[in-house]
């Protein structure tokens, strides 16, 4: 089973510390699914909420495809998410205490289906970025070390 990754969210491991990933399937209607074949998605500022039982996509940014004349979506429309219901209620569990979310990770295709990666996440401050930036510089600078003393 091959895995072609369709979009990123690049941002959600510097934004977010993740604790769990989790794969959920997407509700799309057909001119969205060519149009995420191509590429043509942003997945920038989205996030899933659940709502009465059932997991939802918002703000995830799917251009439109431009052969579909018949039938023009909203590019940002909320989109409903696929998984099972014992997930989805453990999903609600852990995203009711304080500062977890659900962020999407990255959209795929699997066996020609479209899956969506989602992490519950909580949150980064300020300070934990500038903390994890200065150990990643940290370490750059014992390698470069490490290399110039072998020579």
């Amino acid at each position: 089973m091959e895995r072609k990754v369709v979009c990123q969210n690049r941002k959600a491991r510097h934004d977010y510390f993740i604790d769990e990933i989790y794969e959920a399937g997407i509700a799309l209607v057909g001119p969205e699914v060519k149009s995420l074949r191509e590429g043509r998605a942003s997945l920038k500022d989205s996030y899933a909420r659940t709502k009465n039982g059932e997991l939802f996509l918002h703000n995830m940014h799917i251009t439109q495809y431009p052969f579909a004349h018949h039938l023009n979506l909203d590019p940002t429309r909320t989109r409903k998410l696929l998984m099972q219901k014992r997930e989805i209620r453990r999903l609600i569990g852990k995203t009711e205490e304080k500062g977890y979310s659900l962020i999407p990770l990255s959209i795929y295709l699997l066996s020609g289906r479209l899956k969506v990666e989602l992490a519950l996440a909580k949150g980064k401050k300020k300070y934990d970025k500038r903390h994890i930036l200065k150990e990643r510089e940290l370490k750059r600078e014992l390698n470069q070390l490490k290399k110039t003393t072998r020579h």
